[in-house]
């Protein structure tokens, strides 16, 4: 009986350790400072059309909790990617940021929607 409940005792530690473990390696840590450039980003390309506090639509959507859902209004699965691709493409009624912003820009936007 001691066996037993040291054995589960070990296995049910050892799950929680690899829940954590897990946790911490999807979580990659992002610089802050690319953050607060990413904000400011947003805050002078994107805030007109979209709310970044809330889901609720303006122009656009609200991108509270952005990385947390599983697609975009088009039905387009939410990934780095897929969020810079709609930066560069814009959509019917977002204009297209491709050559407004650089590499760097989306790179620091996207990090910046990531806490959101």
């Amino acid at each position: 009986m001691i066996q037993s409940t040291r054995t589960t005792a070990l296995a049910l530690a050892l799950s929680a350790a690899l829940m954590v473990f897990a946790a911490c390696k999807r979580a990659p840590k992002v610089d802050p400072a690319l953050v607060a450039r990413g904000k400011t980003i947003f805050e002078d390309q994107c805030a007109l059309c979209h709310d970044a506090a809330t889901t609720e639509k303006k122009v656009g959507p609200g991108l509270k909790g952005l990385f947390q859902r599983s697609t975009m209004e088009n039905g387009k699965p939410i990934t780095e990617a897929s969020i810079r691709e709609n930066i560069d493409t814009g959509s019917q009624n977002m204009p297209s940021f491709k050559d407004t912003l650089t590499p760097e820009d989306k790179d620091a936007l996207i990090a910046f929607l990531k806490t959101l």
